[in-house]
This record gives C-alpha cells, structure tokens and sequence, in this order.
C-alpha cells in the first residue's frame, strides 16, 4: 500500500487500473472533512465521462485498483 496524504487529495489525478465503462481517467473534485480534519467524503470524477463518485480516500492507497497520476 502506499501513502496518499489527505491534506492534498483535492484536485489530485489518479488512473483506475479495472477499467469500467472506459472510466480510466479520475480527478478528485472535493473533499469534506470533519472537526477533527479527517476525511469525512471524498467525491471523484470520471474525465471521459464527467460522472461522480463517491468513495472511501482510503481506497487510493491500494496500488492494485488506483495509481496516482494520469497513466
């Protein structure tokens, strides 16, 4: 696994590695946090598609399903 800073996620890149409806391509376009500055909602966007997502940051870290930047 590897480290995925929460203070920088938002507008940050990522390729998704299975490939769904030719959703490879992934910016993160807000993210909430709580009163104790975690994390509390991540949301992503397809480029291709301009479709949103919401999704567990911590899912990013696993570099079997996402790699950072746009590959």
């Amino acid at each position: 696994m590897k480290r995925v800073n929460p203070k920088a996620l938002l507008h940050s890149k990522w390729t998704k590695l299975n490939v769904v409806k030719r959703e490879k391509h992934f910016m993160v376009t807000k993210v909430e946090y709580n009163e104790d500055q975690s994390v509390e909602q991540c949301i992503i966007e397809a480029v291709i598609t301009k479709q949103e997502y919401t999704i567990n940051w911590r899912d990013l870290k696993d570099s079997a399903q996402w790699q950072q930047g746009w590959k």
